[in-house]
This record gives C-alpha cells, structure tokens and sequence, in this order.
C-alpha cells in the first residue's frame, strides 16, 4: 500500500487499462508480473513496484511501454476464426455495398481489421474477396489492419506463417494466396502471396487514443474477441469511435461473447453480433 492509499497491483493495473484499454482482473496480475520479471532485471530493479516507478515517470520510457504492451497483450489469432464472419462479408455485405454502386466504374470496398493482431483476420478478408473478383464482381478492394503490438504489425507485414496455421484455410485457397520459401531462415514456413499482400495495409493504432486516423467511409470493421477485456466505459467509447469511421450502411462485427456491448442508437443488430450503421 502506497501513501496514498492505492495499492501497488491496482496502480499496475490503472496503468494497463490506460495504456491499452485491458481492465485487468487481479487474479491475472501475477501471470503479468511474470511475464515482466525479464524487465525487471533488465533495469536492474529489485522488483515490480520499482519498475514500475519508472514506467509512471514517462520521461524515456516510450519504448520500453511498448515492450509492456507486446508483453501483457493476447494475440489469439487463426485464420478463418467464425468463419460465419467471413461468409456474410462475401454473400451479404460485399452484394449490398456493389448495388448502392451500380453505375460505378469500379467501386472499392475498405474493410478494417481493428485489432489485427498478426494479419490472419485481414489476410482472410483479402482472399475472401479476392475469391469474389475470381467470380466476376467488379470492384476493388483495400483491407487496413491495426494493432496495438509493434511487434505484431511486423509479423503481419510479413505475412509468413507456420504450415500448421493454415488448417483452417481451404487447400484450393492455400494453393492460390502462399507460396513456400526456399530461404533456410523461414524453412517449413509459407508467406503470403504479393498479389493478396498489396491489398492489405498495416498501421500502429490504439483504441483508447480519442481519435483514428482512418477514413470515415469504411464499408465493414472487424472489431472480434477484443471488447470483452474492457470495462463498460471504455467498450461504450471504443463502440462510439468507431461506429463514427462506418459509412451508411456499413457493418460493426464482433465476436460471439461480446453482442450485448453493443448498445448504441445508430447501430441495428442484423446478426447476434453484426450491426449495421443506419
């Protein structure tokens, strides 16, 4: 207990939820502290309160909060995770968006991947529409995926993944969009095609900043598996900002635990965890 009054561990876990909106339970506290331990004796400390001192005083410390955040977050991600998702991106929203189109020379679709991790929900996107050009559609498309872990954005930027990820992929889908490497450094691993890869752009965001740089027309946002680890101010703020970057029309889709957080006048529920923007 500090001076003040405030516990050390809800110190700790005020400065997580600020950084990255996680409101931490304090049975998980522990786990955090050993993931951390490494830093601490990186600086030389005696324990997790004198690191995290420095962490508060802020000055020089941007990028070791970097390594904090890479550290306590959870990249979960697999390729074709709700599949149904995808099923209603490609036969669903992706036909209604082309309709409001009609008599466009090539209209684009802009998907958002919120919380992208390391690029398996963006990629799929990508080859699901891909698909829909193969079929005949006429449009293009631009897929932004963001994340909170540098070190995460990296990895999907170089779109190489374990053979064993792709068991969720279809094997017509895997021949089309990965290509082996020879390079010994990458053996047993694939990497994502160039032709899918220009499509997908990936960028540094956190969703407690106040505002995102992304444009306010996007057709559909993938926001899954993330809402659930904020508390209800925060799920509600998060909600609202990005709602505001959804064109008329467009889609909110989030995981299947997290279809009660959405409670805001401009969004319909059309699906248990998909609203649309009216």
């Amino acid at each position: 207990m500090t001076a003040g009054g405030t516990s050390y561990s809800d110190r700790f876990r005020e400065l997580i939820r600020s950084l990255t909106g996680i409101s931490l339970p304090q049975s998980k506290v522990v786990m955090i502290e050993q993931r951390l331990r490494k830093r601490v004796l990186a600086f030389g400390l005696s324990d997790m309160e004198a690191y995290l001192g420095q962490l508060l005083e802020g000055q020089g410390m941007e990028e070791e909060l970097r390594i904090v955040i890479d550290l306590i977050t959870t990249n979960t991600t697999s390729f074709f995770r709700e599949s149904d998702h995808f099923d209603f991106l490609v036969n669903e929203a992706l036909p209604k968006r082309l309709a409001q189109a009609k008599g466009a020379r090539k209209p684009r679709f802009k998907l958002w991947s919120a919380a992208a991790s390391e690029g398996a929900e963006a990629y799929t996107s990508a080859m699901v529409l891909a698909e829909a050009q193969r079929r005949g559609a006429m449009f293009d498309f631009a897929v932004l995926a963001t994340d909170i872990s540098q070190r995460m954005l990296e990895r999907g930027a170089e779109a190489v993944y374990g053979a064993d990820q792709l068991s969720t992929v279809p094997p017509d889908l895997v021949k089309r969009y990965f290509m082996s490497s020879r390079h010994p450094s990458v053996a047993g691993k694939v990497r994502v095609v160039p032709e899918l890869r220009r499509h997908v752009r990936f960028r540094h965001l956190n969703l407690m900043d106040e505002t995102y740089p992304v444009d306010r027309d996007v057709d559909l946002i993938f926001l899954r598996n993330v809402l659930i680890y904020f508390d209800g101010p925060d799920q509600e703020r998060v909600v609202a900002r990005l709602a505001s970057h959804v064109a008329p029309g467009g889609y909110l889709v989030v995981g299947h635990a997290e279809s009660m957080v959405v409670r805001m006048d401009g969004l319909k529920q059309v699906r248990p965890t998909i609203f649309q923007k009216v």
